[in-house]
């Protein structure tokens, strides 16, 4: 099937399918070469799968962003050899120095890599919930994880906060770059923040928008919130060219499809099973085979009907 979908992907422009290559770039430790998305932009597409040893915990997405006048990083990357091959292929595209890194959210695969970019002193900005779940949670249970998977990869990762957060919103003009960094509403995790291009009309979207391979939920994740945070605010920015958090970059009616129509799909499921008078055990196995051909389904398709049913039990 995978291949399959592999082949499809190359006869119909647009549809983008996943892919289970173990690593496409074996010469780096990244899992991908960047490419160059919009003038400017480029990204680092990771893997669609779980993090793993072969492709090193780059299963997200690590964008920058030429401006004329510095480079803006977007991600700090999984581990500190992470971040410092990006910075190796950034300057195979420019001279300029990397001035500013954005993390997308909490999580280590976007914080972790802070330790490399620290080291040269470059300022860290995140969201304030984002900051303070890496401090607490993930930061310490991602490094271990890291440690486990990806072995000699992880040396030189350590536990680097932002040096700045942010609330609403951050407006950064560098060369001649409009950036927005927004935290639109609640979403995939505490501090989902999005960076937005808009003379480009090109969205980094973070984790509020996947394709290729199922969105993870998570406990205390408030899916309608996500729904219509997505719906709503993010909608209306009117991005013509959306890189998501996971995935290639696409355009809005493909992140849709794999975000919200997912998300809306298995309320839906849970509700009838609710109201048919479903228990968790149950729950579990409500049909999501209309989306088994997403990586990651196998690994998160029941986990997620169950953390929706625990959610939706008492709405």
């Amino acid at each position: 099937m995978r291949t399959t979908l592999i082949l499809l992907a190359g006869l119909l422009p647009g549809i983008a399918f996943a892919d289970d290559t173990p690593d496409k770039y074996p010469d780096s430790v990244l899992y991908d070469k960047p490419v160059e998305v919009a003038p400017g932009v480029y990204s680092a597409i990771g893997a669609t799968q779980p993090p793993t040893y072969e492709n090193a915990g780059h299963n997200n997405n690590l964008s920058f962003v030429v401006t004329g006048d510095g480079v803006v990083v977007i991600n700090g990357g999984a581990s500190w050899k992470l971040a410092e091959a990006l910075h190796e292929e950034i300057k195979a595209v420019t001279d300029q120095p990397v001035k500013l890194v954005i993390n997308e959210n909490g999580q280590g695969h976007s914080m972790l890599g802070n330790s490399y970019w620290a080291s040269l002193d470059v300022p860290i900005l995140a969201h304030e919930d984002a900051a303070k779940d890496f401090l607490q949670h993930e930061g310490p249970s991602g490094l271990e994880s890291l440690k486990s998977y990806a072995r000699e990869n992880a040396e030189g990762t350590s536990i680097v906060p932002p040096t700045e957060t942010f609330s609403d919103r951050k407006d950064i003009e560098m060369g001649d770059t409009r950036i927005e960094v927004l935290h639109l509403g609640p979403a995939h995790s505490p501090g989902d923040t999005q960076v937005w291009l808009p003379d480009q009309k090109v969205l980094i979207a973070g984790d509020i928008a996947f394709s290729e391979r199922m969105p993870p939920i998570f406990e205390g994740t408030c899916t309608s919130c996500w729904i219509e945070t997505f719906e709503g605010p993010l909608a209306e920015l009117g991005a013509e060219k959306v890189i998501p958090g996971h995935g290639q970059p696409t355009d809005m009616a493909t992140v849709r499809h794999g975000t919200v129509e997912y998300l809306e799909d298995l309320r839906a499921k849970i509700a009838e099973h609710l109201e048919n008078g479903g228990d968790l055990a149950s729950a579990y196995y409500v049909d999501q085979s209309a989306w088994e051909d997403l990586d990651t389904f196998e690994e998160l398709a029941t986990k997620n009907a169950g953390v929706v049913f625990s959610e939706m039990e008492f709405e």
